[in-house]
């Protein structure tokens, strides 16, 4: 309840930048993240983790040497999940992935899960977002997403090898979950 107390007064200071009311549904995290093969995952970033929906499965699923690297723009839900998980890494801006692997001397990330917002950004910050995405995804590493409408899957067509389109209604609002390939098109 306190999450989504928190979810529903940071939707209503800046709906620009938080995409819902309410955090995602655990329905939503399973599916999302059933991709994944975390037995060969090493470095995992999440773009939005908003209160930590997804970020408490995959904390669950990660082998214990796998690096875990949250992107959160907002200070309220940043110092929410260094309370949770006071022992993964948490940066700020998702226009800045390059610089924060490079920084923590990682390579590239296998894996990339986003709960941002897309259809709520303009296309120059959206498309900065997907530049850097793309810039620090290993070849064959995944970008997993979910938007409420289908307005960012001709975008993902264009940039990834593979995307894969999903959706569930055990969400509020149901969700469209796309799960992309890094690689040559």
């Amino acid at each position: 309840m306190i999450d989504f107390l928190v979810f529903l007064r940071r939707f209503i200071a800046e709906p620009g930048r938080v995409g819902s009311i309410t955090p995602s549904s655990r329905f939503l995290c399973e599916r999302m993240l059933s991709r994944i093969n975390w037995g060969s995952t090493d470095v995992i970033m999440e773009l939005g983790p908003g209160t930590g929906a997804f970020t408490q499965s995959i904390y669950q699923n990660i082998r214990h040497d796998t690096q875990y690297v949250l992107v959160e723009r907002d200070a309220q839900f940043r110092s929410m999940l260094h309370s949770r998980f006071p022992d993964v890494t948490i940066r700020e801006e998702a226009t800045m992935l390059s610089l924060y692997l490079e920084e923590l001397k990682l390579g590239k990330a296998d894996v990339i899960v986003s709960g941002l917002p897309f259809a709520n950004f303009p296309e120059e910050l959206r498309a900065a977002i997907l530049d850097e995405v793309q810039s620090v995804l290993a070849p064959g590493g995944l970008f997993i997403t979910f938007q409420y409408s289908l307005q960012l899957q001709a975008e993902l067509q264009e940039r990834f090898c593979w995307v894969e389109t999903d959706f569930t209604l055990l969400n509020i609002p149901p969700a469209f979950i796309y799960t992309c390939r890094n690689g040559q098109k």
